[in-house]
């Protein structure tokens, strides 16, 4: 993994977040640590993992953006999960709901933003922008080339 995703506050939030969130779900009753608890801890995971392959694909604009967006519905999936634990008494501590609830929503935000500063400010790199010679542009269209 390269160190300047290290460096990013939507890599660590995410990152902090989906050990947070692994921790929690240990606590949960039996059978929602293989259902809920399983969910979430995926989704949890996917955030962290989508921005270091985004990161990797940085130079491609669309490439970027596209894992931003999947890390950006998995930090909703995981907000919707903590819910879903919270409404079925899965999850009763009132503090670790707010506490994990509030990370997912700052998290979601601050990937909001980077979203739409790349979407806005992305420059293509120079060497993406310059374009090969076709082949057609060397042999003159009243030329017969099947000889």
């Amino acid at each position: 993994m390269e160190p300047s995703v290290q460096k990013l506050d939507v890599y660590r939030i995410a990152h902090d977040l989906a050990i947070r969130i692994h921790s929690m779900t240990l606590a949960l009753p039996g059978f929602e640590r293989f259902e809920e608890g399983q969910q979430i801890r995926r989704s949890s995971k996917r955030v962290s993992a989508s921005i270091v392959e985004g990161h990797a694909q940085r130079r491609h604009k669309a490439q970027y953006l596209s894992y931003l967006y999947r890390a950006l519905g998995s930090s909703d999936e995981s907000q919707e999960h903590l819910l879903l634990l919270k409404k079925t008494g899965s999850l009763s501590d009132p503090a670790v709901f707010e506490s994990l609830s509030k990370s997912c929503e700052e998290l979601s935000r601050k990937l909001f933003r980077l979203i739409h500063a790349i979407e806005q400010r992305y420059e293509t790199p120079r060497y993406l922008e310059i374009t090969p010679v076709e082949a057609t542009e060397s042999v003159p269209d009243d030329e017969d080339t099947s000889g």
